[in-house]
């Protein structure tokens, strides 16, 4: 589908359109230029803009390690993040000889972002991973995902139980809608709320003080300005708070199928400073998690896993 672009200054953005059962939406495309020698992201870009249900929206994703390997790692960023979060995980577990996938969902990083905020349902985003599963047929998955990598990613494998073998777990929860919201998850969303143009990058260094500044803005590649923040602002507001809210049946089937039909490897790791989804919300998940021995807790670690590195090696030598 042809792009036009706007008559704005380098590494901004251009606008196309992709079509749905609905209509068409616009989204916007950030520039290339704009992820141009990020800190300890070498890695090769790769899009598509096949995906079944989504036809004409373009997903980015990375592809390292051998690309016929016996197992391959599906990593799930959250939010307000990108496949950026996954930069010190990846050099391990492709070293060791696995194939690492990780997307971008559609409103973060280098994939599309629909700029209306209506677009993002809680169905949109694990249809899409649905779609780009089938398109590559990934299989023999090792699902590894945090935040909201996981309140969508944990609803898949039920789906299409063939395909995954094992799952890595980092500070997240279910959005099962029949349990109260914790008061540290509704003073996020309420902050969220408040500030519709998030810094990303000043954000995530507050949460990880070992940050650099180029690595800090590194996470604010991808937004150029309030219009492709959409996806970011939606994130907090579809967490399910009531049994009937959109995905909470979705996920309480999720819960009852990881409870009583996984069958598969499990491996854990806390972020146990993360004021909203640290040790409590975890240890709580594992219950949920057929036969997940215990976790790995990191005491120095905040919600977002820029400690992938020491994640990595452990879960690689659980796995073992």
């Amino acid at each position: 589908m042809p792009v036009a672009s706007l008559a704005q200054p380098y590494g901004i953005a251009s606008y196309i359109d992709y079509a749905t059962e609905e209509g068409d939406v616009d989204a916007l495309r950030t520039s290339e230029d704009r992820f141009a020698n990020l800190p300890g992201f070498s890695f090769r870009p790769h899009f598509s803009e096949s995906l079944r249900r989504f036809s004409g929206l373009r997903m980015h994703w990375l592809d390292e390690g051998p690309s016929h390997a016996d197992d391959t790692f599906l990593c799930l960023h959250g939010q307000p993040t990108w496949s950026d979060l996954y930069r010190r995980m990846i050099p391990a577990f492709a070293g060791a000889g696995n194939r690492v996938v990780a997307p971008d969902f559609f409103g973060f990083g280098r994939s599309d972002k629909p700029v209306k905020d209506e677009v993002y349902t809680f169905d949109f985003h694990p249809n899409s991973l649905i779609d780009f599963i089938e398109m590559l047929d990934l299989r023999r998955i090792t699902l590894v995902c945090q935040d909201w990598g996981c309140l969508l990613g944990l609803t898949i494998p039920m789906e299409m139980p063939d395909r995954f073998e094992r799952v890595l777990l980092m500070n997240t929860a279910l959005g099962t809608g029949d349990a109260p919201l914790t008061e540290g998850f509704v003073a996020w969303r309420a902050w969220s709320n408040a500030h519709p143009d998030m810094a990303v990058g000043r954000l995530l260094k507050r949460s990880c003080a070992h940050f650099s500044d180029a690595e800090a803005a590194a996470y604010d590649a991808p937004f150029h300005d309030a219009r492709s923040k959409a996806g970011v602002r939606r994130f907090p507001n579809l967490v399910p708070d009531r049994p009937d809210a959109p995905g909470a049946a979705l996920s309480r089937r999720a819960r009852d199928w990881w409870q009583h039909e996984w069958h598969g490897r499990s491996f854990m790791a806390i972020g146990a400073a993360d004021p909203v989804l640290g040790e409590p919300v975890m240890l709580q998940l594992r219950r949920t998690i057929r036969g997940c021995p215990p976790p790995l807790v990191l005491a120095d670690a905040s919600h977002f896993q820029e400690w992938g590195d020491r994640v990595a090696s452990a879960a690689l030598e659980a796995f073992a």
